[in-house]
């Protein structure tokens, strides 16, 4: 966990680097090979390694253990290990070289080490009670984290070979992006929560309703991210029932958990109540965006302006995913909560707030191609506020505390 929060704040480096390269002069580094080692290093680094561990967090609470046959933890541990190598050897290489012969050798191997988790964790999820809701949402996570790498392979080939077209490597880029973050990361993460605020089949017929109705989008949903091409209606029809589907699942769950399971959140410090709160809305803003998108005129402004685009990531990635995964680390004391880590975690989740704001009001200036004074400026002090944020959070969560002797 405390690679977690190291992996995050160079993550935070990386994205502020290419603000700097961008709102000012600095010759070094290519800024194509710094997007490709920021995103992948984001990816594998932070989000699958945490997503990873608190998964064998649950696994080992939850998993029932015959007498002789315990879980091996150790062969997690090796598993996380390959998974970090490969994650900084895409750190250094795609800054290096970009894609190129070592980048493309630690990102296929961390795809390798993907299939060998996902083997391993479908194989003890077994040992695990099938009526707690999580195993599904788990099980889905693992599905769409494997089939995800099919966009990877289809970038790589088109690397390697040279042959690249234009709407074919773009397919490929939002393939895998949409089951990585709608996939991979959302389904580990909601078999997370319903594992937190302990939801039952036998609370309610709509905790398993909701799992079923995600799942079923998310493969339809995938071309949500490919709205700019020109769809034949019946791929398009199922697109936008998807996009309905996740809207009509969401906000029924999210009612139902605030009106049953207010009482979880009650003895928690502030903080962490007005963050889970936070991820809850910005994702509910994230389905409408996504369902807003299937009309036609609106998707080829959204696809057709950059600043568009890099707010959607950033809302799934930092303000849903980033700040839920934070959320579970701190409201399940893996680490000693002192004043310092509260500051630091509202500090980068008010980064995250004001970035998506000059973000989305950059893209909507930009419909009329209204220029914003001081843009890329403002950008790169947010990112500074986000970097200083989680550097305070990492540097006091890793610090030892010092418990006074009791005399």
């Amino acid at each position: 966990m405390k690679f977690s929060l190291i992996n995050l704040l160079i993550v935070a480096l990386l994205g502020l680097l290419m603000r700097y390269k961008i709102g000012f002069e600095f010759p070094f580094f290519n800024q194509k090979n710094l997007q490709h080692s920021h995103s992948h290093f984001a990816f594998a680094g932070w989000i699958s390694h945490t997503l990873m561990v608190l998964m064998v967090g649950f696994l080992e609470k939850k998993g029932k253990r015959e007498e002789g046959k315990g879980i091996r933890w150790t062969k997690y541990n090796k598993i996380l290990i390959a998974n970090l190598i490969c994650a900084y050897g895409m750190l250094v290489f795609f800054i290096v070289q970009g894609y190129a012969a070592f980048s493309i050798v630690f990102s296929t191997s961390s795809i390798i080490v993907a299939y060998v988790f996902g083997y391993q964790y479908w194989k003890d999820l077994k040992s695990v009670d099938q009526s707690s809701l999580s195993v599904n949402w788990f099980k889905g996570a693992i599905f769409f984290n494997v089939i995800s790498s099919l966009g990877t392979f289809a970038l790589a080939y088109m690397m390697v070979t040279k042959n690249i077209h234009q709407n074919e490597y773009l397919a490929s880029i939002y393939y895998y992006l949409h089951f990585q973050y709608n996939g991979w990361f959302f389904f580990a993460c909601m078999g997370l929560l319903v594992y937190f605020l302990d939801l039952k089949a036998t609370d309610s017929p709509l905790y398993r309703k909701v799992f079923w109705l995600f799942f079923i989008a998310c493969i339809p949903a995938y071309f949500l991210s490919t709205l700019w091409l020109d769809l034949p209606i019946w791929i398009y029809i199922p697109t936008v029932a998807a996009a309905f589907l996740q809207v009509f699942a969401w906000f029924p769950f999210l009612f139902k958990v605030l009106k049953t399971r207010k009482d979880v959140f009650e003895n928690y410090p502030f903080f962490l109540r007005y963050l889970i709160l936070f991820v809850a809305l910005a994702f509910g803003v994230k389905l409408l965006l996504q369902l807003g998108s299937t009309v036609p005129t609106l998707s080829q402004l959204a696809f057709g302006f950059r600043p568009i685009v890099i707010a959607y990531l950033h809302l799934v990635l930092l303000a849903v995913i980033s700040l839920f995964l934070l959320f579970y680390i701190y409201v399940n004391h893996f680490f000693f909560i002192r004043s310092s880590i509260k500051f630091g975690i509202t500090l980068f989740s008010v980064g995250v707030f004001l970035n998506e704001l000059v973000l989305a009001v950059q893209g909507i200036a930009s419909f009329s191609y209204t220029v914003i004074p001081f843009v890329n400026e403002l950008l790169f002090g947010i990112a500074a506020l986000m970097v200083s944020g989680i550097g305070i959070t990492a540097f006091y969560s890793i610090k030892k505390v010092k418990i006074p002797a009791v005399l």
